[in-house]
């Protein structure tokens, strides 16, 4: 049973002595402590050295795809099929399936194998006593260093600081773009200052000061294909009744100057940011799907790379670039931030306020795994980053909206959907409760309580005003002795006073029997005459 195993310096062929030392493999280990151990289970049959780093490149990169490379080739044909072996021993199932198609040859290759090629290894040096140890170094180094740049070379996508680059310069020319359109504004404001009232859009505003130049030849200057016919008017309008200073033509000409270095940059940040979306969609596509290009740049820039961004957790993509407060609320123990540069992806704008953090946090789980998948993934596409972002979506909506379901009674009841709207409420003061003028008097209510004792107040009231009456059809109608009469009456009303008015109260309800009282005295006076 012969054994390949692939070196930097070449390819080695060893003879098992013992098969029985394959199915134990437990204890393999040991045997291989030493160098005369290893000796016992394999000896070195045959090595073949490649010629150059070149050779070497060649056969590693074909080795990695699988294939079969001309050195190992010519081992194989003068060294084992010359021989009939009943196995042979490889490390890679893809190289093993390839060599049984070209040679016909049983190729075995498990986890068995792969702890015997460990032990080899371990033992390298001793078992290929022909090869000097400080020519196999220099051979390994060699060899690392063209198979990197050979990676770089075929495989350019893969390169982040492009996209690390590209970001940050687009950091800066948005800077220097509002800049310089500031400046633009103020110095032909002097001149024109109601033209940056009617026009809001940068861009427009620095074309149409191109064009005209001086506010004179507004009404000379064709504007269509610039403005719309409302626009044009107003400006052309604003222009003839403009309170802006006169300025000479060397002033017009810089700000003109100004207009064409605004237009160039705004030109070269459009194809900037092409750039950028193509080498994004190339590297990172599932990434770039979900949250898109700029925040996905942004974030690759923050954390170094690509592959230093596939390391970092959920919790950290999410708090990415707000690392201040997140200390300052450490330090200060509050509330720790929810959100850094992912608040600005297009799924946590969508969102209410109350909802921006949930999603953040979603957002990052499933931003960690796309970029996972386009940093260690083969051959990747963007499914999976648009599956995720259908996802969110739906969750964002069931946010949003609420539960279709209710918690009590049946399951297949369902509540009706009502979205949830902010509602701005603004209460006004009524001026009319500040007139008084034509206003009846409002009256108290009165409690069942006061009700009863005011009743009772009344009925006592009625009835001392009865018996009064009573007295005084019973005394005699003498003309002789009027004085003594009225003085008994008197006494006998004060005395009934006293008794029945235990509190001070309004005589409200006195009025009816003091006017039957008169027409009873009317009466005895008309029956007397």
């Amino acid at each position: 049973m012969l054994v390949l195993f692939e070196t930097p310096a070449g390819y080695a062929i060893f003879k098992l002595l013992d098969e029985s030392k394959l199915s134990e493999i437990d204890n393999l280990y040991q045997e291989f402590n030493t160098p005369e151990g290893a000796s016992t289970v394999v000896k070195l049959k045959n090595f073949v050295k490649f010629e150059d780093t070149t050779e070497a490149l060649a056969a590693t990169t074909a080795a990695i795809e699988g294939k079969i490379s001309k050195p190992l080739k010519k081992a194989l044909k003068k060294y084992v099929c010359k021989e009939v072996q009943d196995q042979l021993l490889v490390g890679d199932s893809k190289l093993g399936s390839a060599i049984r198609e070209k040679f016909d040859l049983q190729c075995v290759s498990n986890t068995n194998v792969q702890e015997l090629l460990r032990c080899i290894r371990s033992q390298m040096d001793s078992l290929l006593a022909g090869l000097p140890k400080k020519e196999m170094t220099a051979m390994a180094l060699g060899l690392a260093h063209s198979l990197s740049r050979y990676k770089l070379k075929f495989s350019p996508d893969k390169i982040d600081t492009m996209i690390v680059q590209a970001q940050c310069l687009l950091d800066d020319l948005d800077k220097e773009l509002n800049n310089y359109i500031m400046r633009c504004r103020e110095w032909y404001g002097w001149h024109f200052p109601e033209l940056g009232k009617i026009i809001t859009d940068n861009t427009l505003f620095v074309k149409v000061v191109k064009l005209i130049g001086t506010r004179d030849y507004a009404s000379k200057t064709d504007l269509s294909d610039i403005l719309p016919e409302d626009l044009e008017e107003k400006v052309k309008e604003a222009a003839e009744i403009s309170m802006g200073t006169e300025i000479s033509e060397d002033d017009i000409m810089n700000i003109q100057n100004l207009c064409d270095e605004i237009i160039s940059i705004t030109d070269y940040r459009t194809h900037l940011t092409d750039y950028l979306k193509a080498r994004m969609m190339a590297m990172a596509p599932n990434l770039t799907v979900l949250i898109g290009e700029h925040i996905g740049a942004r974030l690759i820039a923050h954390a170094g790379s690509l592959m230093n961004l596939a390391k970092h957790p959920a919790s950290t993509i999410q708090i990415f670039g707000a690392e201040k407060a997140l200390f300052r609320a450490l330090k200060t123990k509050k509330d720790t931030p929810k959100y850094g540069l992912i608040y600005h992806a297009q799924l946590v704008g969508q969102c209410s306020t109350k909802n921006k953090g949930k999603m953040s946090r979603m957002l990052a789980a499933k931003a960690a795994l796309a970029t996972r998948v386009d940093a260690f993934g083969e051959d990747v596409s963007f499914e999976l980053g648009a599956e995720h972002k259908v996802k969110l979506e739906n969750r964002l909506r069931l946010l949003e909206e609420g539960n279709l379901r209710r918690i009590s009674g049946t399951g297949k009841a369902k509540i009706k959907f009502e979205k949830y709207h902010s509602k701005s409420e603004v209460y006004q003061y009524p001026d009319a409760s500040d007139n008084t003028i034509d206003k009846k008097p409002i009256k108290r209510e009165h409690s069942p309580d006061e009700d009863q004792v005011s009743a009772k107040k009344i009925k006592l009231e009625n009835d001392v005003s009865l018996k009064n009456i009573k007295t005084e059809n019973e005394e005699p109608a003498e003309d002789a002795l009027p004085e003594p009469s009225s003085e008994k009456k008197k006494k006998k009303k004060r005395k009934s006073e006293v008794k029945t008015e235990p509190e001070p109260e309004p005589e409200v309800s006195l009025e009816e029997p003091k006017s039957e009282k008169k027409k009873k005295k009317k009466r005895q006076s008309q029956a007397d005459e």
